[in-house]
């Protein structure tokens, strides 16, 4: 392809994508986001309301279609439920952006097994067994984008979030070890690490004024993040301009790496 048919190489129509955790936050801004890039949209999130809510608006108004399910992934067996009906869909999934996650704050000494249990298959067992599963597909095919949500937490340890570090730190891991073993079939897997987003699963942060003030002071753009800041990020991972990108991890943090 000439460098003058770049800009084509980001158009998605005709595709369609699997985006969890879709009803709020980087979710719904992914799904939106890969809409107006061309593709149509199937959802997943624990409390999706009937007819997508106001993602599935946002994505019909895009021209996409959007079908919506429910899924509390937390629930090994709601995630297979799930699995078969996406399945009765027949329909070839071309991306897969496995957004959904949770978190718990709690110092480690007082960090439950429950709780550690409840982040660790939401945030890393799921998203194996839905990218084994959907990845399947791929592979027959011989095409396919996989990308991960992972997290800063993914580079470093955090204060009082055990269980979610591990889970991201593990989402790092397991994009690389898909990658080995699936680049040379044609499909990519990838992953984003956001910064500090205006998101609920930072709400708590947000909400503290002197760590808040902390936060702010150590990333170089100084403003925390927003969803849409990390939808271009997605739609590169998404799109054929990726095609020989695997295994990475791209930090979408406002320079907090670097700093």
């Amino acid at each position: 392809m000439s460098i003058r048919d770049l800009g084509a190489r980001f158009d998605l129509a005709g595709q369609t994508a699997l985006v969890t955790g879709c009803r709020r936050g980087i979710g719904r801004a992914a799904a939106v986001g890969l809409a107006a890039s061309g593709a149509n949209v199937v959802g997943v999130s624990a409390a999706l309301e009937e007819g997508g809510g106001d993602v599935g608006e946002d994505v019909r108004a895009c021209g996409r279609t959007f079908l919506g399910f429910r899924c509390d992934l937390s629930d090994r067996d709601s995630v297979y439920r799930l699995l078969a009906e996406l399945g009765g869909l027949a329909l070839p999934f071309d991306i897969l952006v496995n957004n959904a996650g949770t978190i718990a704050r709690r110092p480690a000494a007082e960090h439950s097994d429950d709780l550690w249990d409840r982040v660790l298959e939401v945030n890393l067992t799921a998203q194996f067994v839905l990218t084994r599963e959907v990845g399947r597909g791929m592979l027959h095919r011989g095409a396919g984008k996989a990308v991960f949500v992972a997290s800063m937490l993914s580079f470093q340890g955090g204060i009082n979030v055990p269980g979610y570090t591990a889970s991201k730190s593990g989402l790092v891991g397991l994009t690389r070890a898909l990658a080995n073993e699936w680049a040379g079939q044609g499909v990519n897997v990838n992953a984003v690490a956001p910064g500090y987003i205006k998101t609920d699963n930072t709400r708590a942060l947000q909400d503290d004024p002197e760590r808040s003030a902390d936060i702010l002071a150590r990333i170089p753009a100084r403003r925390w993040g927003t969803p849409d800041d990390i939808v271009g990020a997605i739609l590169f991972l998404c799109s054929s301009a990726a095609d020989y990108v695997h295994g990475s991890v791209l930090p979408v943090d406002g320079g907090w790496l670097a700093r």
